[in-house]
């Protein structure tokens, strides 16, 4: 049974979408404010935690941050703004996915059934381990090297490198990735993929801006050799 965290403050919409996730199996936990939510997720054994933007004591983007420095537990962040710059901030700050305040919650059950198939890259095992130049993939322990020092990936990172990866030559378009690695309809906005290349160039290359690892074709989508 996945054990998932909800740290939203809107009292009445935590107690629904708990009761929504009971009846599909799961175990749930809540918080409703920020601080309360880092220490449950310090002490407890999460599986996903599903975030609010707005949040007292301390915002969503910051736990967010401040969780991404020591796990790479799923989390999918609810903005009631649902304006593009933050969703794009919240993915930068490690955000795996994010859905906008009001939502379906049957939408919001079948994304965090999307995470719980993926986390693995069930898709992509064709080896256990896969060496590319000075990058070292353990796909089953999750470790990825660069010249033998461990590098510290979100897991939509480690899953599009593996894709990559496992792959050579394959040229993915963004709708591609986006089907393959979030495995829902994102709406035709593609800036997702585009922010996660970014941060995985930015600690896999020597020079993100001429990369060597992963290669764009303009107008048609990324590759590695």
């Amino acid at each position: 049974m996945e054990n998932i965290l909800i740290i939203d403050d809107e009292e009445m919409l935590v107690k629904g979408l708990r009761l929504s996730l009971i009846q599909e199996g799961y175990s749930v936990d809540y918080a409703y404010d920020g601080e309360e939510g880092l220490e449950k997720i310090k002490s407890g054994n999460f599986d996903l935690v599903i975030l609010d933007l707005m949040l007292p004591k301390i915002d969503g983007l910051t736990l967010c941050k401040e969780v991404r420095s020591f796990s790479n537990i799923p989390i999918i962040m609810l903005t009631a703004k649902g304006e593009d710059v933050d969703k794009i901030v919240g993915i930068e700050m490690g955000a795996d996915d994010y859905l906008a305040k009001p939502f379906n919650t049957r939408e919001l059950i079948a994304r965090i059934r999307a995470l719980f198939r993926r986390t693995t890259s069930p898709f992509v095992k064709k080896h256990d381990i896969i060496k590319i130049g000075d990058i070292t993939i353990n796909i089953p322990d999750k470790i990825v090297q660069k010249n033998g020092k461990e590098i510290d990936l979100t897991n939509k990172e480690f899953d599009l490198l593996v894709l990559l990866a496992s792959n050579p030559g394959k040229l993915y378009s963004k709708d591609k990735l986006m089907d393959l690695i979030w495995g829902f309809d994102f709406y035709g906005d593609t800036n997702t993929v585009n922010v996660h290349i970014r941060k995985l160039r930015e600690k896999i290359e020597d020079d993100p801006a001429n990369p060597k690892h992963i290669f764009t074709k303009w107008g048609s989508g990324y590759y590695m050799k």
